[in-house]
């Protein structure tokens, strides 16, 4: 089937339904309701990372579950789409990490760099803080590296192995010797930059985080972060927009008046004309359709990886847990456990507590960039591998698991490798010099739902740009 031009309104084109491609999808309906928006999913729903299955009889997150504040893309989002009583910030964010066999207050740190004040006593040995506040002098630094390399040069390698390492293995699933200092720690990327000390804390930072702080820089929903996707889905439809989802995008082509879009199966084959097209996928797939009409991009993100993690929820008897302090804890690779990461949800998040009553909900998380062997299990043994490691981590016996759900994340998420930076101003580059094409995503200003927020935002300011200028054209050939 050819669905053509419509001379009465202009056409967009949003391929993926994740939070990049709703919010972009949703912008330009907000700006220009008389446009034709089509958002195509590939997945038998929208939402991408973010997502809620039902545990126990309670509809719980197993993707994101918690926004960044401090950044103003998600609350504003959020404000527009949702009810302001259904905002709710974390109940507890004391967080620690298992090391060496022990429960570690998690130090106050710049994403994993502690500070001259932070206790670090006991997570590192004697030798190894007496190394950390010992600070190497700085070099100087004119290109990007990686962060695993420049804090351990600064610092030692145990601050990177038992502090930096497990939080960017739970934000980024990579690893600190391979990510880029420069995409994922720009706050200590700019403190190398003026060759300025890493231990200096600064007045305030949006990436440092104190185990307890009176206010947790995160917020939630009420229900689960998963509902924005549905409120989000909800208005854009409301607003004359159209969701399809299973649908493959396998084509995209320049034709004289703007694109044709290329979906379904090769046995019932749809062209869709559009005027604009954000593509707003994963890299892998983000390249496979811009190698025709934008090869330096589609070279570029064929260089970002990706990497695959699972999220393992269990449900268990609340009085189980009940002596269970804290929202949970971070699990350093360098200890060789399974999971890299559990959360106690229901001690997390106050509306889930009510809602699982005499349930507790807990998540773990396993899986790191260039890791397989864990991912390879079943979903039995992922269930067996979290009910046995975060009781253990707690000194508790073992728990009853009165109903569980795995879920997979492959190749959920980009690889902030060195030279990230560079590499996505070279599709971005190549991206604006076509008309028409925009691109959203957690591949290009940061993974965090904020972040991508933005990305959409960004993409949805070019559609509109390439909309108006569509217009004036048109009404000078009228004239």
């Amino acid at each position: 089937m050819i669905i053509g031009p419509d001379p009465s309104r202009p056409t967009v084109v949003v391929i993926g339904g994740g939070v990049a491609g709703l919010t972009a999808a949703r912008d330009v309906l907000v700006a220009a309701p008389d446009t034709r928006v089509i958002v195509l999913e590939a997945a038998d729903r929208v939402g991408g990372k973010l997502r809620r299955e039902e545990v126990a009889g309670v509809l719980v997150d197993v993707g994101a579950e918690a926004m960044l504040s401090v950044r103003p893309e998600a609350v504003e989002l959020v404000e527009q789409v949702a009810d302001a009583k259904d905002v709710v910030r974390p109940a507890t964010t004391a967080a620690r990490i298992w090391s060496r066999g022990e429960l570690h207050p998690l130090p106050r740190t710049r994403v994993g760099v502690p500070f001259a004040d932070s206790r670090v006593t006991g997570l590192l040995t004697a030798d190894e803080e007496a190394r950390m506040r010992s600070e190497t002098p700085p070099p100087m630094v004119e290109t990007d590296v990686s962060v695993g390399d420049y804090v351990a040069a600064r610092l030692g390698d145990a601050v990177v192995d038992r502090l930096v390492e497990p939080m960017l293995g739970g934000v980024y699933a990579g690893r600190s010797r391979e990510l880029s200092l420069r995409a994922t720690m720009p706050g200590v990327w700019d403190v190398a930059a003026r060759r300025g000390s890493l231990l200096a804390p600064p007045e305030y930072d949006s990436a440092s985080s104190t185990a307890g702080q009176a206010r947790s820089p995160f917020i939630g929903l009420r229900g689960g972060v998963g509902r924005l996707v549905d409120l989000l889905a909800a208005d854009v439809e409301i607003r004359g927009g159209t969701i399809v989802t299973r649908t493959i995008v396998r084509g995209l082509e320049r034709t004289a008046t703007g694109w044709s879009v290329l979906s379904g199966p090769t046995t019932d084959p749809q062209l869709q004309h559009a005027d604009a097209v954000v593509i707003a996928v994963p890299p892998p797939a983000a390249a496979r359709l811009l190698g025709e009409t934008a090869p330096d991009a589609a070279a570029a993100l064929g260089e970002v990886e990706v990497a695959s993690v699972a999220v393992i929820t269990l449900a268990v008897p609340a009085a189980e847990v009940a002596g269970w302090t804290g929202s949970g804890f971070l699990v350093p690779s360098v200890d060789g456990r399974g999971i890299k990461a559990s959360t106690f949800s229901s001690a997390k998040w106050g509306w889930l507590a009510a809602a699982g009553g005499r349930t507790a909900y807990l998540r773990a998380s396993v899986g790191r960039a260039g890791e397989t062997a864990t991912l390879q299990r079943d979903d039995a043994d992922l269930v067996d591998l979290a009910a046995r490691e975060v009781p253990d981590a707690m000194g508790a016996g073992s728990l009853t698991v009165v109903d569980s759900h795995v879920q997979r994340w492959g190749g959920a998420l980009p690889q902030y490798a060195v030279g990230h930076v560079d590499r996505v101003d070279r599709v971005r580059r190549a991206v604006a010099a076509v008309d028409g094409l925009e691109v959203a995503g957690a591949t290009y200003e940061g993974v965090g739902i904020p972040a991508v927020i933005a990305s959409a935002h960004r993409a949805a300011d070019g559609v509109l740009a390439r909309l108006t200028h569509l217009r004036e054209a048109t009404g000078r050939e009228r004239e």
